[in-house]
């Protein structure tokens, strides 16, 4: 059965959307910004998206979605024990040599966090997404050192998190030098060593 105009017209003006906001930032691209981006009319993005904030949350699942494809053909590759160097190695831009580039997204999804500040939408999209994110990593944590309680794998995926898109605020979007991927990427395996060595479980007290 065809598609629905609208189920082709939509990712169609989302994607328009992510060019404008890489290009242009914020504030959030006018409609004739998008348009020009889409090679549509303005009239035509109002047709489908008459609130910009719906715009701006299917952005969020397309954000999101890239991950997911990208992630997922590397982890049918990969072996259990390879899966979070795999991770880690994917969010630190280490695997574009093997067809694995980390997306280059990150103006956007500044954009989208200063939206969160005015959206509770936005907000809760984007608290989903790092928090699914948040479980995977602690997951593969314990798939890989099952020594490890899971409080400590928990927290581990939290601060893999905070590293990660600190990192990448530094240095994509403030433009500070590259070769810090490397020093956030072995930051990551020294913490979790840390971890391994000494790890006192408050839940085992």
């Amino acid at each position: 059965m065809p598609k629905a105009i609208a189920d082709i017209r939509k990712p169609e003006i989302v994607e328009a959307a992510f060019r404008a906001i890489a290009r242009h930032g914020l504030p959030m691209p006018s409609y004739d910004l998008i348009a020009q981006e889409a090679g549509i009319s303005r009239q035509l993005i109002r047709h489908y998206f008459p609130e910009p904030q719906e715009m701006m949350l299917m952005l969020c699942d397309r954000l999101a979605a890239s991950y997911r494809t990208l992630l997922a053909k590397g982890i049918v590759a990969a072996q259990s024990h390879e899966r979070l160097p795999l991770f880690l190695d994917f969010y630190f831009g280490f695997l574009e040599g093997k067809g694995l580039p980390k997306p280059a997204d990150d103006a956007v999804y500044d954009a989208m966090f200063a939206l969160a500040a005015g959206s509770v939408e936005i907000r809760t999209n984007l608290r989903e997404q790092y928090s699914l994110l948040h479980h995977i990593v602690a997951h593969e944590v314990q798939i890989t050192h099952p020594q490890l309680p899971q409080r400590a794998c928990r927290e581990v995926g939290h601060l893999f998190i905070s590293l990660m898109y600190g990192h990448w605020k530094m240095v994509a979007s403030l433009g500070m030098p590259s070769e810090h991927n490397r020093t956030a990427r072995q930051a990551m395996d020294r913490l979790i060593a840390s971890y391994l060595a000494n790890y006192d479980d408050p839940d085992a007290r």
